[in-house]
């Protein structure tokens, strides 16, 4: 299945690239000096270049001529699907054509008045990023699941070996001069790289081997009910975690999430009900004690100390460890997120909201824990953060670490569950795998806005 990885990397460089058009586009709708008119509409002719390039020859006519072609060939299930897929594939040349023609008009062709070029040349940017969005979307999230779920192994070793020789221009050092113009382009037009997530294979191998191998059921929550006051925020909850499991939450606001994830953790009392962690009753266990027996908390709204170094902020999540396993678990955060170690001895508050939101992950992880609980951590964060906290989710669960995730953006949990619960007004009302939730029309209606 090496292949989808393959895909979702190109993935991520065409969700770089569409959010530099619309860069772009906001500027070209807007007054701007001649010369930098110009050097916008030649960045959107060099992006163009690269998706006709790169794209168009080799992306999708590999995933149309293979990957596919066996889905299509396994499930029958598949066809719609697909062809909504292909029916993209075959739109998108014209779709980059315009747009490069708009940018960098050809001669001999009709050329309109600038003012009017300009307005076409935004309407046609926003119309493709719109479909290429979706297009990506459905493929990751509806397709792969099924990819997944039915391609056999001789399918895999075919398709695995044509998307091996793939190289994305952007990502190759040796790419030629105007691939690494675009390049410059590109990051000087988006915003800082936040520095958040290593690599995720380094950091996989180098957590995997700390990590006890379990099974089973690590936490077991029976017909929990929470009170504040007189007022019930949990009705007869109840779940399941499988050791290794990433299991999501996802709801509305005031649905209840949060405080379950309080009475998990021993910060809010439970009224009714067991919470069984690893075959242990820990419902009336002292917060402090859950901590020490491998459960950790990652806050909604991050919560760090921001007065604090950095470092200390980390050192703090260790208070329950041997002050002799503290330089190893700097180590591993800092392996996870090598913007931490840069940093190391500046003050919390001075680190953005993906950088924060990571330094509250790496501060959890200090305890060592079995069970990790994240609390909406894409919550105020920019779509390109998003993305990569939620690989950095990914390679926590690689690396063996049990993770309960409460996140309102239901597509982006769903997509990396393996199984997942819907609480509403404090009551579980729908449960199943995440690839199940994600095609289930209530849930596509109520938190996917489909």
């Amino acid at each position: 299945m090496r292949a989808l990885g393959v895909i979702e990397a190109e993935h991520r460089n065409m969700w770089r690239v569409t959010n530099a058009l619309g860069v772009l586009a906001d500027r070209l709708a807007g007054e701007r000096a001649a010369q930098d008119r110009a050097t916008d509409l030649a960045t959107v002719a060099l992006i163009a270049d690269y998706l006709e390039t790169f794209t168009e020859r080799f992306h999708h006519p590999k995933e149309s001529d293979l990957l596919f072609a066996r889905i299509r060939r396994r499930s029958n299930e598949a066809a719609a699907i697909i062809d909504r897929l292909e029916r993209d594939h075959e739109m998108s040349p014209h779709q980059v054509e315009r747009i490069r023609d708009l940018a960098r008009p050809v001669a001999g062709k009709p050329v309109a008045p600038e003012g009017e070029r300009a307005a076409k040349l935004v309407e046609e940017i926003g119309s493709f990023r719109t479909r290429l969005g979706e297009h990506m979307r459905l493929e990751e999230d509806v397709t792969f699941p099924l990819a997944r779920k039915v391609l056999t192994a001789e399918d895999w070793a075919d398709v695995d070996a044509s998307f091996d020789a793939h190289v994305d221009p952007l990502g190759d050092p040796h790419a030629p001069a105007e691939i690494a113009l675009l390049r410059a382009r590109i990051t000087a037009l988006l915003p800082a790289p936040e520095g958040l997530g290593g690599h995720s294979d380094t950091v996989v191998e180098k957590l995997t081997p700390r990590r006890a191998k379990a099974e089973g059921t690590l936490l077991a929550v029976s017909d929990l009910t929470c009170r504040y006051g007189r007022i019930e925020a949990l009705h007869g909850v109840s779940l399941e975690i499988g050791a290794g499991e990433l299991v999501a939450l996802v709801g509305a606001n005031g649905a209840g999430k949060t405080t379950l994830l309080r009475c998990i953790s021993g910060v809010q009392p439970a009224a009714v009900g067991a919470i069984r962690y690893g075959g242990q009753d820990i419902t009336r266990m002292r917060a402090d004690a859950r901590v020490r027996a491998g459960i950790a908390q990652v806050p909604e709204g991050r919560q760090v100390f921001g007065p604090m170094s950095i470092e200390d902020n980390l050192v703090m999540g260790a208070y329950t460890r041997p002050s002799s396993e503290i330089r190893a678990g700097l180590d591993e955060v800092y392996d996870l997120f090598p913007i931490l170690r840069e940093r190391r001895k500046l003050s919390a508050g001075t680190l953005s909201g993906g950088q924060q939101q990571m330094l509250a992950v790496g501060r959890a992880m200090m305890s060592r824990p079995k069970l990790l609980l994240l609390d909406e951590p894409s919550m105020g964060l920019a779509p390109l953060i998003v993305e990569e906290i939620f690989r950095i989710v990914k390679m926590l669960k690689e690396a063996g670490i049990t993770i309960l995730l409460v996140e309102q953006n239901a597509r982006a949990a769903l997509a990396v569950a393996d199984h997942a619960y819907v609480l509403e007004t404090g009551s579980v009302t729908l449960e199943g795998s995440g690839p199940e939730l994600l095609k289930n029309d209530d849930v596509r209606r109520a938190y996917l806005g489909m």
